[in-house]
């Protein structure tokens, strides 16, 4: 095969998980492999790998090869710059989930995720370094003239990543990167490092530019009219493999390492079944048999307090055989799907709340259902007497994950949330969300950027229909909203903020945390997925970097604790009560 039969390999990809940096949505980057029949591309997100999952299989799917990377921030003598690193085997993988998890979990509110060389030390295995960009770390220190200890911190890696560290070479031809590749090229030479030629991506076609121009002033709080900030040249988008074999020509070494980097990565992340927590129990039990001992019991006091109180026309050995012969049915469905450590994890944290005065729901959805919830005290609705079906729960014919929702009170949920943590330490998180550029939203970042009147971005914001139960898209009130076509045509820079808009709209804006998911996995989470805290909000828990869908795709199982003012005002309406009438009990 001759040089002009390999592709160049982009493996800088920037998608919408790189916040306000990045503009590649997953989906419209698998569509593009698939009409240009791309071999291999590699996802890059700086600081997470939020995507990583979602990548693997979508581009996977397309017959493409995936690569999953990370730029992380690496601090060195108090200067913080982002490295990229690559996960070449299943090893390197939970190395880098470590590494992007540690920049998280070990940082603070004052300053960006970060790893010290420590780390990297000892959680190099499986893994591929690269030098960066002229905004990474090496490209600040170079900046600084600090040449020295470049030098010493080349050699420091390339010992760390023996056969696996490149000097990476980039050509946007932005600020001072000549001069930064000609030193590159130098100390390559001298320190006999390997080199390999890259681009940055951040946005599909070159029509994005402009948009993704806009999207980082969004992020950086600046202005596009402002010439001091941060401005990225025009060509950061998936340039023809010709163009970029042709631009980087005179380093044949660069090229041809870029064309084997594909060559050097055996694994990619993929779709698991769910895996529930092992439960510590006596030696000789098992789940099976701990679920239907507390079941049993459960139901138990429940037909001596509630049930038979209830069905006086009966005699009580009739309506136990009813009980006894629904229980036993639901049992088996149970232990056949492998769902009892469910039904335990679920049914042992709200047992805690209702022993600690934490108010708890009776209950909702089709978990009511459920006669092994109600007598686990999972839910407080016996639903023989009204009637539910336990298999709009769980249906042997419809394999899916069983879905408590249960309400605590709003003010005491942290306390789950904390005895969640103290039980299974490090094995529970929250789920992490993603806020989006919604049409208001999109309208009133880009219009800010702009310098457009806030009262004229807010008047046009307006015309865009309220509905909660439907959101409808820029594109969607623009064809149904007249007023909108008259600004278009009147006036040039609404024209502007509208087309810039519609380009960004629907991408992440921020990351945010699910309201009442979280997932525990019984033992050291950031060995299995990675890991963000948002030192700010002070929540108990660190959340999964996977969003909800890629978090149950990797194989952990979320449970929902939802926060309900109504149970808070219930319990408040209760004590004021009792405290005002002591004589008179409510409950």
């Amino acid at each position: 095969m001759g040089k002009n039969d390999f592709q160049f390999t982009n493996f800088k990809i920037h998608s919408q998980y790189s916040i306000c940096e990045g503009a590649v949505k997953i989906d419209d980057l698998a569509d593009y492999c698939k009409k240009n029949k791309i071999k291999a591309i590699g996802l890059c997100d700086s600081y997470n790998l939020c995507g990583a999952l979602e990548f693997s299989e979508k581009i996977s799917k397309v017959g493409t090869q995936p690569i999953i990377g990370s730029q992380i921030n690496i601090e060195i003598e108090g200067l913080i710059g982002k490295l990229p690193i690559f996960a070449a085997t299943e090893e390197g993988y939970k190395n880098l989930t470590k590494l992007s998890s540690i920049s998280y979990l070990d940082g603070d509110a004052s300053s960006e995720p970060f790893c010290k060389i420590e780390n990297l030390s000892q959680n190099s295995q499986g893994l591929i370094l690269l030098s960066g960009t002229i905004y990474g770390l090496f490209g600040q220190l170079f900046k600084l003239n600090k040449l020295d200890l470049i030098k010493k911190l080349l050699i420091k890696l390339d010992e760390i990543f023996p056969n696996n560290f490149y000097i990476e070479i980039q050509r946007h031809f932005e600020g001072d990167e000549k001069n930064y590749e000609d030193f590159l090229m130098s100390i390559s030479s001298k320190l006999n490092l390997p080199i390999i030629s890259s681009q940055e991506v951040f946005y599909i076609g070159p029509e994005m530019a402009e948009a993704h121009d806009a999207l980082i002033c969004v992020g950086e709080k600046t202005f596009v009219d402002d010439k001091n900030r941060k401005k990225y040249m025009n060509n950061h988008y998936l340039r023809d493999s010709n163009d970029l074999k042709n631009l980087f020509k005179d380093i044949p070494e660069a090229l041809e390492n870029n064309f084997n980097f594909p060559k050097r990565f055996s694994f990619k992340p993929k779709k698991t079944q769910p895996k529930l927590p092992s439960l510590i129990l006596d030696k000789n039990n098992t789940v099976e048999k701990e679920l239907l001992s507390k079941a049993e019991n459960g139901l138990n006091n429940r037909l001596e307090n509630f049930i038979f109180e209830k069905n006086k026309i009966k005699k009580p050995e009739e309506v136990k055989k009813i009980y006894q012969k629904r229980l036993n049915h639901e049992i088996n469905i149970i232990n056949s799907m492998n769902y009892s450590s469910y039904f335990l994890i679920v049914s042992d944290y709200i047992k805690w709340a209702k022993n600690n005065a934490i108010p708890v729901g009776p209950g909702r959805g089709s978990g009511a259902g459920s006669l092994v919830a109600y007598c686990l005290d999972i839910t407080d609705l016996d639903p023989i007497e009204f009637d539910l079906i336990f298999e709009r729960f769980l249906n042997p014919d419809r394999i899916s994950m069983p879905d408590f929702d249960i309400d605590f009170c709003e003010e005491k949920r942290d306390k789950v949330f904390e005895y969640l943590k103290k039980k299974y330490g490090n094995g529970v998180a929250h789920i992490i969300t993603f806020g989006k550029f919604k049409a208001r939203m999109v309208l009133r970042d880009v219009g800010r950027v702009l310098g457009l009147p806030y009262g004229h971005v807010d008047k046009i914001c307006k015309m865009i229909p309220f509905d909660p139960s439907r959101p409808l898209t820029l594109q969607e009130s623009i064809n149904r909203e007249p007023r909108f076509k008259e600004e278009i045509n009147q006036n040039t820079k609404v024209k502007k903020l509208i087309e810039l808009s519609l380009k960004l709209e629907g991408l992440n804006r921020n990351m945010a945390t699910h309201a009442a998911g979280v997932v525990i996995a019984g033992k050291e989470l950031s060995d299995q997925i990675p890991l963000y805290i948002d030192h700010s909000s002070k929540l108990p828990l660190p959340s999964t970097q996977y969003d909800m869908y890629s978090s149950e795709n990797a194989g952990l199982v979320k449970f929902d604790l939802l926060g309900l003012k109504t149970l808070t005002v219930i319990d408040k309406t209760i004590k004021m009560i009792n405290k005002k009438k002591n004589k008179t009990r409510y409950n």
